[in-house]
């Protein structure tokens, strides 16, 4: 019988994950599908349900329900009991639904891929305060990378996840972009840029340190207003395809137990956005 999986946001017809994974299928002949499913957050109980009930075999969680969906699951593993967020669900053959976070891993792999393991000094200042935030802040603290710094709109929400990492702490949007020449490693995890809809940025990078390293999750486009204005400063950049595809692959090895060709497939969406 062929197996579905999905993937479940609001927005949601933004993803490349249906592509990424059904290519994925392909090339490891693996008789299965991914679709996408819009799920607004009042109807996120009833959409877990149903998934279960129609005998999806596993889904990715996206914005805004990585932390919402939580309660609707039987099983989540320790990382993500930690991250209070959980992007992947895997429907065990007992119908429990497991609940794990792969953002963080797949963040920090990308990361080093990139730029190699650079932990000594590695002052860190994550702009958001998501579910998104809190699974590569806690990647990157296993990983040895800190001391870390979340800066936030909602100050209140940056309070909150600084408070569940142990050595981490809080500033003001306005004090992050002053100091930020201060930092050897910049994240900002938050939707200010994504597919052209949000223009501007989080924060001014001006004053950034040459050499820093600054990354957004983001993925389409490739190069937001903030990566432009960081590289312009001086800075190191990276886009969100690394960790895009390196989270989706620690998925699919997940519901599969094969590890994809991530080089092929970065190289396959940075090609297909090319253009953006």
């Amino acid at each position: 019988m062929k197996k579905w999986y999905a993937v479940i946001g609001d927005p949601i017809r933004q993803s490349m994950s249906p592509a990424m994974h059904d290519a994925w299928f392909s090339e490891n002949n693996i008789d299965a599908s991914y679709i996408p499913v819009h799920v607004t957050p009042e109807n996120l109980e009833s959409a877990v349900k149903s998934l279960k009930s129609l005998g999806c075999s596993g889904w990715n969680v996206t914005v805004p329900h990585k932390s919402a969906i939580i309660p609707f699951l039987d099983k989540i593993n320790d990382s993500a009991k930690k991250m209070n967020a959980v992007n992947t669900v895997k429907v065990l053959d007992d119908g429990t639904l497991f609940g794990m976070n792969t953002d963080g891993r797949g963040f920090v792999q990308s990361l080093e891929e990139m730029f190699g393991k650079r932990k000594s000094d590695s002052a860190v200042l994550v702009i958001g305060a998501g579910g998104a935030a809190s699974g590569i802040a806690y990647a990157l603290k296993e990983a040895c990378y800190g001391p870390l710094t979340f800066t936030n709109r909602t100050i209140e929400k940056a309070h909150r996840l600084s408070e569940d990492i142990e050595g981490s702490r809080t500033i003001p949007i306005g004090q992050a972009e002053a100091e930020i020449s201060k930092f050897n490693l910049i994240v900002q995890t938050t939707t200010v840029g994504m597919n052209h809809a949000q223009s501007g940025m989080p924060l001014s990078p001006a004053l950034l340190s040459d050499g820093s390293i600054v990354a957004d999750i983001i993925y389409n486009p490739l190069q937001t207003e903030f990566l432009k204005a960081a590289k312009e400063s001086g800075g190191l950049t990276m886009n969100g395809i690394g960790m895009f595809v390196h989270q989706g692959a620690l998925a699919f090895e997940l519901w599969t137990g094969i590890y994809p060709d991530t080089e092929k497939m970065i190289r396959s969406i940075s090609t297909k956005l090319g253009g953006n």
